[in-house]
């Protein structure tokens, strides 16, 4: 059974909806001691407990009018158990209620499984997002760890899949060659407008690929919107490395995109 503060992680790991509620004061004769918490969703109560009965029932209500109705800001409430609850006891306690609104997850799409890919997926896990790995190679796909934020497809077509993809993905051709990239880019810049696209490789990689982009039928212009080489200017052309600029880079193209 995972303990309260395992199950507080998880909710903030995965951006969901919920209210921390703690007792920080009791007077008088109360259900629970102060420091007692729980964890509501908009579910219910997830963990924990601030004394159960009518004054649990009624912070279980307000923490998920919070949510509901979209508050940020902490609350603090003080209620007399006997005229404010309506229970016997005649103590009084003090809660503080810290909603925290689902944020949504953040997607990142890698097309290839290699060895910068291998390198990356580590750096990316414990970040706020869903992966999705797609690799025709199911014997690379088993070599990324096993995780709950994770999905590795294996395709053999690959760019077949752009459709299927969120429009707020941030995606990565990462597969064995330009070859293999050019395909998924010329699907991605054709048909979507993700707010990120970059493919691995040289500045001159980066010429032939879009040179064949404008051959195949893109204008230029649309040619030239895509990160590549991807990474921030850091580091040496170790995976590990590699994958930290890259990641990097996300991370600055999120917070520029977001208000």
């Amino acid at each position: 059974m995972p303990t309260f503060y395992e199950q507080l992680a998880a909710l903030e790991r995965e951006s969901a909806a919920f209210v921390l509620v703690v007792l920080v004061d009791a007077l008088g004769s109360t259900p629970q001691d102060t420091g007692a918490k729980m964890l509501v969703t908009p579910a219910g109560l997830l963990a924990g407990t601030v004394g159960g009965g009518r004054i649990e029932a009624q912070a279980i209500a307000l923490a998920q009018e919070l949510l509901a109705t979209g508050a940020t800001g902490p609350r603090f409430v003080n209620w007399s158990l006997k005229a404010d609850v309506g229970m016997t006891c005649g103590g009084s306690v003090k809660l503080y209620f810290e909603p925290h609104a689902a944020t949504g997850p953040w997607p990142l799409v890698i097309f290839g499984a290699g060895h910068v890919v291998q390198a990356l997926v580590p750096v990316l896990l414990p970040l706020p997002c869903t992966l999705t790995v797609i690799d025709p190679r199911a014997d690379w796909l088993a070599r990324l760890p096993a995780a709950r934020t994770l999905r590795t497809i294996t395709h053999d077509n690959p760019a077949d899949l752009i459709p299927t993809l969120p429009a707020n993905a941030f995606v990565l051709c990462m597969t064995k060659g330009h070859a293999s990239d050019r395909p998924i880019l010329q699907r991605a810049l054709a048909e979507r407008n993700f707010p990120y696209l970059g493919a691995i490789g040289s500045a001159a990689k980066a010429t032939v690929l879009r040179r064949e982009l404008v051959a195949h039928g893109l204008t230029p212009e649309r040619a030239e919107n895509f990160f590549c080489p991807i990474g921030e200017p850091i580091g040496s052309n170790h995976p590990h490395e590699i994958a930290l600029s890259i990641a990097a880079q996300l991370l600055r193209v999120r917070d520029a995109l977001t208000p």
